[in-house]
């Protein structure tokens, strides 16, 4: 049967499928367009088994909110090269995925991944991008915050994203949340607060104080208050409301959010990067 230019071209715009194996995908089905498109879609996850060994450390990391800043939401979706992760469909496509979770309000990435993107899953059109890319894609992580107030932001090079909630909405509060997810970006705090540490965190903490302080000479039974004065400033310097506000780095970030309402608080946040 002949194949003609037109009907190659058609068909990689609906799939984004390379040239010759569109061609082939036609030639093999007798120029039926949808048993071509479940060709190529058959070829991807053929492909997608075939990497799925492959390691995917490259890809993009995007944050957003929803229109009632009530969640806010952090999605990555991974690939193999950095060629790739800049491609801009790469990054619509990230978009796409961030978009359905927000107008979902999803919370858990299983679920997104069985939702509809159009009239295919999530999980389906990752193994058609596979396919159509050559490299191994995968949705990395989904992460979210519910709040009164949310607020978003994505580093430049989309490789870092995060979000985060306010427990109220105040007047400037787009601008004070967005200083404060780039808080979070640059300064990647363990915990909003002391009290929010994991406790096998601060053990940990407190027993690498104490090694410290051993190898330095100090005496045994002042090691665990020297431990103590360290922790202290792990605190300081690790928890996002005890930190330094980066704007203003004479106050720390609870100083801040007091004088802008004196019960303003952090609620929570979440940080995704690449590596």
């Amino acid at each position: 049967m002949n194949i003609t230019a037109s009907q190659v071209n058609e068909l990689r715009k609906l799939t984004g499928a390379g040239m010759m194996d569109c061609k082939k995908a036609l030639v093999e089905n007798d120029g039926d367009m949808e048993k071509a498109i479940d060709y190529l879609r058959k070829k991807g996850q053929k492909m997608a088994a075939k990497r799925a060994d492959r390691e995917a450390t490259e890809g993009v990391v995007l944050s957003g909110t929803s229109a009632d800043n009530t969640y806010g939401a952090v999605v990555m979706v991974n690939c193999e090269t950095d060629f790739v992760a800049k491609n801009e469909d790469f990054v619509k496509y990230t978009q796409s995925i961030l978009d359905l979770a927000i107008a979902s309000k999803v919370k858990d990435i299983e679920v997104l991944k069985g939702m509809k993107l159009g009239d295919r899953t999530v999980e389906e059109t990752i193994i058609d991008q596979t396919g159509v890319i050559g490299e191994k894609i995968q949705l990395g992580a989904l992460q979210v915050v519910e709040a009164t107030f949310t607020a978003a932001y994505v580093h430049p090079g989309n490789r870092l994203a995060t979000v985060l909630g306010l427990n109220h909405a105040v007047d400037n509060a787009a601008q004070i949340g967005r200083e404060l997810a780039m808080q979070v970006a640059a300064m990647d705090p363990v915990a909003v607060d002391e009290q929010d540490v994991p406790q096998e965190m601060i053990q940990r903490e407190i027993e690498i104080g104490m090694e410290q302080a051993r190898n330095e000479g100090k005496p045994e039974e002042m090691l665990e208050k020297i431990a103590k004065g360290k922790l202290n400033k792990y605190f300081r310097e690790s928890t996002l409301l005890n930190q330094d506000f980066v704007r203003e780095n004479k106050k720390t970030v609870r100083q801040y959010l007091a004088e802008v309402s004196k019960d303003l608080t952090v609620t929570a946040f979440k940080r995704v990067m690449l590596g």
